[in-house]
């Protein structure tokens, strides 16, 4: 199976250097700038295209790795000419884009998976062996200032990863979002901040921030009996679990793997196999949708208090 890197820019790199260690071959990149390609390929073994078209005919899958503007009218080019899609979170940049192209792909039998990579993260997938229906769920997303990522909110960037997170351990209907934030260095809302209340009855509580410190990527799940905290960032999974009168630690092993590789590995597969990935389209799409939920709660309170709307 050949696949190709749609982007040649930071995230394109590190897809195109995985899919070369796990196929042992040149792979095929294209990119609309033609000076970053050929960077690209002065330090990796790819090849560059000169059109879209005819990588795209060349290819059996792709990685959609270019601004999310993009993902709708690149996925769905790559969807017509018959290509299985890896796209890069979020999945579009509105959930109408985002249903056409999770509608064509279902109609074409194609794969169309979303980059959620934190849902290959080796502690999150130790951990979820021991989350059962979480009744509070608490989480911290925080990055330092980069200018990379600025085009969209801090909720698209950063808090979407955790979102996605949530929606795939609840399985329930949303039934209320509250949610502030606002901007500080970009023009879009740099620090969020939500609660999403499911109809089972489980509340979540989630930070997003890039204009922090230092580095924090957690979650903690609280259920009956049972209490388990993930750090995304250091691998490591802190559990507790009542018995009788006694609370006692609970060892958790991470395995030591790398989340983008098993990323890349698990949507080969899925096109190989014509199983479903771990993240499909829909759910990308669903947390895309949550999302601009919490995003238009944002706006609303940003837009009374400033004068001026966010994206």
């Amino acid at each position: 199976m050949v696949t190709g890197v749609i982007g040649a820019g930071h995230l394109g790199y590190h897809h195109a250097r995985i899919l070369g260690e796990l196929t042992g071959g040149t792979v095929p990149v294209f990119d609309t700038d033609g000076e970053r390609m050929r960077t690209l390929a002065s330090e990796l073994d790819v090849r560059p295209c000169t059109g879209l078209e005819s990588m795209l005919e060349e290819c059996d899958s792709v990685v959609v790795a270019t601004s999310t503007s993009t993902h709708h009218q690149v996925v769905m080019k790559a969807l017509d000419a018959g290509v299985h899609v890896l796209v890069e979170k979020p999945i579009a940049s509105s959930a109408a884009e985002g249903r056409e192209m999770v509608l064509k792909a279902e109609d074409s039998n194609l794969v169309l998976a979303v980059g959620h990579v934190e849902r290959f993260n080796p502690a999150i997938m130790a951990a979820s062996e021991l989350i059962e229906n979480p009744l509070f769920i608490e989480g911290h997303r925080m990055a330092p200032f980069n200018p990379r990522g600025t085009d969209v909110s801090v909720v698209l960037d950063l808090m979407i990863h955790d979102i996605d997170l949530v929606l795939s351990f609840v399985r329930s209907q949303v039934a209320s979002v509250q949610a502030s934030g606002m901007p500080v260095l970009s023009g879009n809302v740099d620090i969020a901040s939500a609660r999403i209340q499911f109809e089972n009855g489980c509340v979540v509580n989630m930070t997003a921030s890039r204009i922090s410190r230092e580095r924090i990527r957690k979650l903690r799940f609280f259920q009956p009996r049972m209490y388990v905290a993930v750090d995304f960032a250091a691998r490591e999974v802190e559990a507790y679990r009542l018995q009788g009168d006694s609370i006692m630690p609970v060892t958790v092993e991470v395995p030591d793997s790398d989340a983008l590789t098993e990323e890349l590995r698990d949507f080969r597969n899925a096109c190989s196999t014509g199983g479903a990935p771990v993240v499909s389209g829909r759910e990308g799409l669903n947390a895309l949708i949550s999302a601009q939920i919490i995003s238009g709660r944002i706006n609303e309170a940003v837009e009374n208090l400033m004068g001026r709307p966010t994206e």
